[in-house]
């Protein structure tokens, strides 16, 4: 059975909905599901942007079955090649032997590192500032390299305003009907979502993100829709959403806060951890968020790290050395390039305590990270001696956070 919106007057969402996918790219849970966004252009010639996912490849034919009937795709717009989003490429190619295929010129090499068959089909490789006319809708094409793969353009229907705006501006979560982003409690019940999905596939590429986001500020009073490939389509409040990809890719928090993260083996660490942010509570720093880094998986972490401009980590030492996940944490946070944050540190040992001093190290490998003089070392156990230094450890971080 077809599925499809009407984004615009000629303009349909033909994407597909995907609740039976645990991990996205095979690491990152999404518990809500994910959308694969494609549309279709219905002018003098008909054009079809992106694919999907080949799990939704059905759900896509039976969508521009119905749009089209008996007419021909006359272009296929690849933005972005990931196979979330190309791997219906060839099945789009047999099953419309006619169509012409508009893509970056990276993009067709990559189409053929992944062994479709684009000869025979005319190839468009569209550079910065290309374009391209369908009759009553002219679409130009900017390059995004690096958003987050190097193939990656962006385009704009000067007709309707709408920026085709490939992995920019999605979120994790399946649509379930709604397309629109005003159809939905976006800050309430999305924008987590949003966030672990900036943070965790394009945060590293924060530099070429504000590249991009400066190309959308030249248009941004002609832009009426933002049509991202994955998560709901934007046509109000388009710069509440711009704001927020602003801040993460200048890696600004977005709120004063403390992100306790703890390391614990037996329940002393996260005793301490809990009894610190007791503390924090107390001293008028309620924004505060306590994890256990063993079962919380990191993207979550990666994307509270992200939202608040303090955290904590406390970790026990492990084989003289950090304990794995916070290990894996920090891992993370250097390689999704983290940076413009004020730790605080807390280590615990029965003999040879290392954590902290490690921590310590990895953190100073990093851009722009602040680590407070203040930290807390406990053997074994925090014991009630011990009171004055972590109302010390509270004092020192709720002072930074009102700096």
């Amino acid at each position: 059975m077809y599925n499809v919106r009407k984004v615009t007057g000629d303009l349909y969402w033909v994407g597909a909905n995907d609740h039976r996918l645990a991990l996205f790219e095979n690491i990152h849970p999404i518990p809500r599901g994910v959308s694969y966004n494609s549309y279709l252009l219905l002018d003098e010639k008909t054009v079809l942007f992106d694919t999907v996912d080949w799990s939704a490849c059905r759900q896509l034919l039976e969508n521009l079955d119905h749009l089209l009937g008996d007419k021909p795709l006359d272009y296929l717009v690849i933005h972005h090649m990931e196979p979330d989003h190309g791997a219906s490429v060839e099945e789009i190619l047999l099953r419309y032997p006619g169509v012409k295929i508009i893509a970056s010129a990276k993009a067709f090499a990559f189409m053929q590192q992944f062994g479709f068959h684009v000869e025979g089909h005319e190839q468009i490789a569209v550079k910065e500032g290309d374009a391209q006319c369908f009759g009553k809708h002219t679409v130009r094409f900017f390059a995004a390299p690096m958003v987050h793969w190097p193939e990656v353009v962006v385009s704009f229907d000067e007709a309707d305003g709408v920026l085709f705006s490939a992995d920019a501006f999605g979120t994790f979560g399946a649509l379930d009907g709604k397309l629109f982003a005003d159809e939905v409690n976006f800050d309430r019940d999305w924008l987590d979502d949003a966030r672990r999905y900036f943070t965790n596939i394009v945060g590293k590429y924060g530099m070429p993100v504000q590249t991009l986001l400066k190309k959308a500020g030249g248009i941004l009073d002609q832009i009426k829709f933002i049509c991202p490939l994955h998560g709901p389509v934007w046509r109000k409040d388009l710069e509440y959403f711009i704001h927020k990809h602003d801040l993460w890719s200048r890696y600004e928090p977005e709120e004063k806060g403390v992100l306790i993260a703890y390391a614990s083996m037996y329940g002393n660490t996260e005793s301490a951890a809990q009894a610190l942010a007791a503390r924090l509570c107390e001293r008028g720093m309620t924004n505060v968020h306590v994890y256990d880094v063993s079962n919380t998986h990191v993207s979550y972490l990666i994307s509270e790290a992200f939202r608040l401009s303090h955290m904590v980590l406390a970790s026990v030492t492990y084989n003289l050395g950090i304990y794995p996940v916070m290990h894996n944490f920090l891992a993370d946070m250097k390689a999704l390039n983290l940076q413009n944050r004020t730790v605080a540190l807390m280590e615990n040992g029965t003999w040879a305590i290392k954590s902290g001093e490690l921590m310590k190290k990895e953190l100073e490998g990093m851009n722009r990270m602040t680590v407070l003089e203040q930290s807390l070392t406990m053997t074994s156990a925090l014991h009630g001696d011990q009171a004055a230094g972590l109302d010390q450890l509270a004092d020192a971080i709720v002072a930074s956070c009102r700096s």
